[in-house]
């Protein structure tokens, strides 16, 4: 490829990559989840650190998920036993299984005294864009599921983290059943500000 030239796959994938939530009760071969692994260990991280961590649930490996998630539901509820908490609580442990395959990803921050903790966190973010993109690019769905409970303490203890570690998130991998929706994004146009050393910002 001559300088200049552009590979408009990448923009393709990019544009049409969506975030597929449901997906068949089918497995998803190993060797697709490998590439999607080393597809997230060339996103960039200052000093080659390479502070991610992941962490890949099948099967009944995904029960000890769904149990600590609803562990951390039963901390805002009054009283857990009764029917109605208790069928949340059932549906909450059964979150894992809408995927045959979960890939935790975590950031284990370097312990060097001149890296910066937010910037290992935009590393491993970058990495889940990668691994995003690498599963659209396999024909598989995928879903960045995080929320209050990825940051609970009792998730570090699952996974065996440090206390300076954290769960980033949790990217759900299947066969899709979803048609992809149209993606709609606000115009590049209104997020940018130019600035040049002669004309200044517009």
């Amino acid at each position: 490829m001559m300088e200049g030239d552009i590979d408009m796959d990448i923009f393709e994938a990019i544009h049409e990559r969506r975030s597929i939530g449901k997906v068949k009760d089918k497995p998803v071969e190993d060797e697709l989840v490998e590439k999607i692994l080393e597809a997230g260990t060339w996103a960039p991280n200052h000093f080659h650190t390479e502070p991610w961590k992941f962490f890949v649930l099948k099967d009944e490996g995904r029960r000890p998920l769904g149990r600590t998630l609803a562990d951390i539901a039963k901390e805002d509820m009054e009283d857990p036993t009764t029917p109605e908490c208790q069928a949340k609580l059932e549906r909450i442990e059964q979150k894992p299984f809408r995927a045959p395959v979960i890939i935790t990803v975590a950031v284990t921050p370097s312990d060097q005294d001149k890296v910066i903790p937010i910037e290992e966190v935009g590393a491993v973010n970058s990495a889940v864009q990668n691994m995003l993109l690498a599963a659209h690019g396999l024909g598989l769905g995928a879903i960045w599921r995080t929320g209050k409970p990825t940051y609970h303490p009792k998730m570090k203890s699952l996974f065996g983290l440090r206390e300076q570690d954290e769960v980033l998130g949790f990217i759900y991998i299947g066969h899709p059943e979803q048609k992809k929706e149209k993606g709609i994004r606000t115009p590049f146009q209104e997020k940018t500000t130019w600035i040049t050393a002669d004309q200044g910002a517009y």
